[in-house]
């Protein structure tokens, strides 16, 4: 059947569905689900016989503004929120975890750039961290406690300060998707640098061990966050710049509620990480090698559970029901 020929046998159909979506209160939701299955019959027919088309587009968006339609008055049980932690939200993540690789590669080359950049000149390091911090780094390290900035204010203060500041850092990645994946990957990438030339400096004063045994307590809910970040940034701008077979706008949006929704638990964890920074992190002389390796190993089983290992677990369950 030529295109033309499925167009005039259905626009009609098309055009009166549309209508009625706009006053979705007057329609029966009977029929509603109805049409929604003769609209997927020719959504499927378009995607094999016309792939590119126009047609697809028109019947991909027209389906999809259908389904939310119908997903809004579908009545659901019990709380809202534990269902969109325990199933929607992991299947999204698992949706986007080739977007949390990439972010994971980039971030990882950007930190081992930081690393020979700092190692070849010894001015990259104030360039990046500025003559401010490096100098008062240097002051606490004569005073023999290199990590005394984690306890320049008090806890609670310090607490709101951190939080407000790592999320915003967060953010700022992910929105940094509207400028498409390079502007994420940007970001990201100088973040990685900055970590990069931040370990290189304690490794040249002989504080890598210490340094790093004191930043891991929060540092590996926090660096973590960061690369989820970019990930949810590269995905954003991967939606604005490859809408595939949909409007390049229904695209985006869809795009921007998923990142949105990713942002939600990347959020909580730079709260948790907050915490740790101010309350624990600040007591590096005196807590217990236990302790410290707890709450690393902790954190770290954390991020890999709940934005990896579970969403699988979601996945694999959801496809063996369907």
């Amino acid at each position: 059947m030529k295109e033309i020929t499925f167009i005039n046998r259905n626009k009609a159909r098309w055009e009166k569905f549309e209508q009625q979506l706009k006053k979705p209160s007057a329609v029966n939701p009977d029929s509603l689900a109805d049409q929604f299955i003769q609209l997927t019959d020719d959504l499927a027919f378009a995607r094999t016989f016309y792939p590119g088309s126009h047609t697809l587009a028109y019947l991909n968006s027209l389906s999809q503004k259908t389904h939310q339609e119908i997903y809004r008055n579908k009545r659901e049980k019990g709380n809202r929120i534990p269902a969109f932690f325990r199933t929607e939200l992991p299947l999204i993540l698992y949706s986007a975890r080739p977007y949390f690789i990439i972010s994971f590669i980039v971030f990882m080359a950007s930190w081992a750039l930081g690393v020979a950049s700092s190692l070849a000149d010894i001015e990259f390091v104030r360039s990046i961290l500025g003559d401010a911090y490096v100098n008062m780094t240097l002051d606490n390290i004569e005073k023999g406690d290199p990590m005394a900035v984690y306890g320049q204010m008090g806890e609670l203060p310090m607490a709101f300060y951190i939080i407000f500041n790592n999320v915003s850092v967060a953010w700022q990645v992910f929105l940094y998707g509207f400028l498409t994946p390079i502007g994420a990957i940007y970001r990201l990438f100088f973040n990685g640098v900055m970590v990069g030339a931040f370990q290189t400096f304690f490794y040249q004063k002989n504080l890598l061990g210490v340094s790093t045994y004191t930043i891991m307590i929060h540092g590996t809910l926090e660096l973590s966050a960061i690369v989820l970040a970019g990930g949810a940034g590269i995905m954003l701008g991967k939606y604005l710049l490859f809408p595939g077979t949909y409007p390049r706008k229904d695209s985006f949006i869809y795009g921007a509620i998923k990142g949105v929704k990713v942002m939600i638990p990347i959020t909580i964890v730079f709260f948790v990480a907050g915490i740790l920074e101010s309350f624990v992190t600040r007591h590096y002389n005196s807590i217990d090698n236990w302790l410290n390796i707890f709450i690393i190993a902790a954190s770290m089983l954390v991020i890999i559970w709940y934005f990896f290992i579970y969403p699988s677990l979601v996945h694999k369950k959801i496809k063996a029901n369907d």
